[in-house]
Formats: structure tokens, C-alpha cells, sequence
């Protein structure tokens, strides 16, 4: 491949990533828990969101229902934009939250309701808000042994076997 050529491909591949993103509006009509909710867009389609980059307690784990609470607080019955970029294998829209110029994601891992995913995103920024919140010890991180979702579901399923 000559030089020209791959410029071109690399330029074809920043706009597809750019313009495959797309972004809707709508109302937080239902919080699942506290990384999931359900929009209602303006053409009255129901969407099932899932925030990106950070993982909220399982719901019998401990500071579960004050994630969910948390986002609650922030976003239901409110109007907010979600920058949707992929969907995951149960066809949730895992997206960027935006609400009140502020970003869900790091507005729970501030508050210290949400583990960076590191699995799936290497945003430093996303890291150093956990870090800060988990030497702060706040929400989940005054306990000293909190379970990663990720893996209180491993071993959730370790035991079923």
C-alpha cells in the first residue's frame, strides 16, 4: 500500500468512528439501576441505555441502591443527550451521558457509585476521578473490601456451578 493510500484509508476510518457516533435527546422516563435507564425519544421510541466507561454495584451488592438513587437524582424525568456509540449484547446503547453540562460517568465516579472500566475504556481522566474518590473514601469506597460488578458476577456465576 502506498503512502497516499493509506492516508486516505486513516482518514476514512477517523470519520467513520466520528459519524458513526449518533446523538439523541430525550426524557429519562425509568432508572434500571445505576448505570442503566430507559429514554423516551421525541418520536416516542424507548431506548435502553447503558452508561459508558464505568460500572455501577449489581443490585444485591452493597451501594447499589444508592447508585441508583444517585442517578436518579440527576437524571430522571429530565431531558438529557446521550451520545450513543455502540450497542452491547443485550441491545442497550452504551453512551455518553451528558445532563446539566455535566457527564454522568464521572458524576458517578466522583460520588464514588461507579468502578472505572477499565476493560473497556483507558480514560485517564475516568481513572484519576475513581482514584480521588476512592482515597476520599467516598460512596462505595468506605468499604475497604469493595467487589468490582465485574467480578462479584464471575464469581456469582462460579457459584451457580
Amino acid at each position: 500500500m502506498r503512502k497516499g493510500e493509506f492516508l486516505n484509508l486513516i482518514t476514512l476510518l477517523f470519520l467513520f468512528s466520528v459519524y458513526s457516533q449518533s446523538t439523541i435527546t430525550g426524557k429519562v422516563v425509568a432508572i434500571t439501576d445505576g448505570d442503566t435507564f430507559k429514554l423516551l425519544t421525541k418520536d416516542s421510541t424507548l431506548i435502553r441505555v447503558r452508561v459508558a466507561n464505568i460500572d455501577c454495584p449489581e443490585r444485591k451488592q452493597p451501594f447499589s441502591k444508592k447508585a441508583k438513587q444517585f442517578t436518579s437524582d440527576a437524571i430522571f424525568d429530565k431531558y438529557v443527550k446521550v451520545e450513543e456509540f455502540k450497542k452491547d449484547r443485550y441491545g442497550r446503547s452504551i453512551a455518553y451521558v451528558y445532563y446539566d453540562n455535566k457527564n454522568l460517568s464521572k458524576e458517578l465516579l466522583k460520588a464514588g457509585f461507579a468502578w472505572h472500566y477499565v476493560k473497556y475504556s483507558n480514560d485517564k481522566t475516568l481513572q484519576k476521578l475513581e482514584e480521588i474518590a476512592k482515597s476520599n473514601k467516598k460512596g462505595l469506597w468506605l468499604d475497604p473490601h469493595a467487589i468490582a460488578p465485574w467480578d462479584w458476577r464471575s464469581n456469582k456465576k462460579k457459584r451457580k456451578k
